[in-house]
């Protein structure tokens, strides 16, 4: 029986390369000379922190940022932006959180919009992915068309096709 799944995958390599490359924009940029400018990626809790010294500045880092992820073509809607926190002294952090792996409440989201489609395709939750299975390639190529469609928040990806 033909399948396909549904995941929620970002490139965390790409997205390491865009904090490398907006630390050493942040270096040489004069506007961030003297300030605690800053920006590091942690991989293993998948997730950015964007240090500053001001609100503003912290949104002048994360739109460099942001300009490099789209440059590493890595979709800036995996990004979920924490709220600035302070740190002590004048200095202010964000946490940016690079969402892997679909929640439970999207999975959810799209097994009903799979079964109220009509469209003769079974949807399970497999962990953090979602497993659409059919009989024919045509329904399974009209939910993937339905789930694009449909699910525009986070960038989802399909793969792991069999027949």
């Amino acid at each position: 029986m033909p399948s396909f799944d549904t995941k929620l995958d970002p490139n965390l390599d790409a997205v390491g390369n865009a904090v490398d490359t907006t630390s050493k924009e942040i270096g040489t940029r004069f506007d961030f000379k003297g300030t605690s400018a800053a920006v590091e990626f942690k991989k293993k809790e998948k997730e950015i922190i964007v240090l500053g010294d001001s609100d503003f500045q912290i949104d002048q880092v994360r739109d460099v940022l942001y300009n490099k992820l789209t440059k590493q073509k890595v979709d800036i809607r995996f990004m979920d932006v924490g709220k600035v926190e302070k740190i002590g002294g004048d200095k202010v952090k964000q946490v940016l959180k690079v969402k892997a792996g679909i929640e439970a409440e999207l999975a959810k989201r799209i097994t009903k919009l799979i079964k109220d489609s009509k469209i003769k395709v079974n949807a399970s939750i497999q962990g953090e992915e979602v497993r659409i299975q059919g009989t024919k390639r045509d329904d399974l190529q009209a939910a993937q068309a339905l789930i694009r469609k449909e699910i525009d928040d986070v960038p989802l990806d399909f793969g792991n096709y069999r027949d």
